[in-house]
């Protein structure tokens, strides 16, 4: 059950960091719509990581999140907010992916 919290805690890292960027291309009260999003989402990502940590390792519990709140920061980017798609940052969230796996793998 931890390990499915600590998902939906990067999940929560991954909307607070989009609320971010739709912030940024909002004006007016829709802005302040997506900074009241982005407050929320940082908040129940936040306590859920802080829930997940009393029983799972910190070290391995913060790289998943970190990896999650990575790798899916920048598909929103790339689908979302039209970032390229170039070759080494697939490359790269790749190995973000692999790693995270690996610590779960690992992890007791």
């Amino acid at each position: 059950m931890n390990w499915i919290l600590l998902i939906i805690a990067g999940l929560f890292e991954v909307a607070f960091a989009a609320c971010l960027g739709k912030a940024k291309e909002a004006t007016g009260i829709e802005s302040t719509y997506w900074y009241i999003g982005f407050l929320v989402c940082l908040v129940m990502s936040m306590g859920l990581l802080l829930k997940v940590t009393q029983h799972l390792p910190i070290g391995t519990s913060y790289a998943v999140w970190t990896g999650i709140g990575a790798v899916g920061t920048v598909l929103v980017g790339i689908l979302i907010f039209k970032e390229p798609a170039t070759f080494w940052r697939l490359f790269f969230i790749t190995t973000l992916i692999v790693s995270i796996v690996g610590l779960k793998v690992v992890s007791h």
